[in-house]
């Protein structure tokens, strides 16, 4: 299996196969208009302005499982992300992204990269802290934690990191760069 046999839905009700993006490193992110992270949206969408023409895409995917934090249906939540944040780039129908009900893709997407902490900082510590006393023994399995978890896929399919929720777009560049 590979990232290009999966597909999802876009936020407009088509079908999307994942091999449209073949050759194209991509940032994949589970999103939603009501967390504490929701301004990295503007962070998502400078990336994907400033390396779009190298063949880069980042992927929405918002998602109502943290805190019920995406209440909206899709009209919303693609009017919120272009209104409040400029979005242009593509974003799917509302998805699971954790447990039984996730969609295929990140299923995939969790078992090339694993959860390993969310890092330093007092950001890192407070999340961490919720987090730990939500998922208790779950906390250390390989699952989506936290809206804003953003894999980045590089040009052969393969998905080469995740970075946690606390983790700023901008700071990423570096390794996008290195991919394109």
């Amino acid at each position: 299996m590979s990232i290009y046999d999966y597909s999802y839905t876009s936020i407009e009700g088509d079908q999307v196969s994942m091999e449209q993006y073949r050759g194209a490193v991509l940032l994949i992110v589970n999103t939603a208009s009501k967390c504490g992270f929701t301004p990295q949206y503007k962070g998502l969408e400078n990336l994907y302005e400033r390396y779009r023409d190298q063949g880069f895409t980042v992927i929405g995917f918002p998602c109502n499982q943290f805190m019920e934090q995406e209440p909206g249906g899709e009209s919303e939540i693609a009017e919120f992300c272009s209104v409040r944040y400029g979005v242009s780039f593509p974003l799917s129908a509302k998805v699971d992204v954790r447990d039984e009900g996730a969609i295929p893709l990140y299923g995939y997407l969790t078992s090339q990269q694993d959860f390993k902490g969310l890092g330093k900082g007092l950001k890192a510590k407070a999340l961490g802290t919720m987090l730990k006393a939500r998922y208790k023994d779950d906390y250390a399995d390989e699952q989506i934690k936290w809206n804003f978890t953003k894999f980045l896929v590089d040009r052969d399919g393969q998905v080469v990191a995740r970075f946690e929720p606390v983790v700023d777009p901008a700071s990423i560049a570096a390794d996008i760069e290195a991919l394109l």
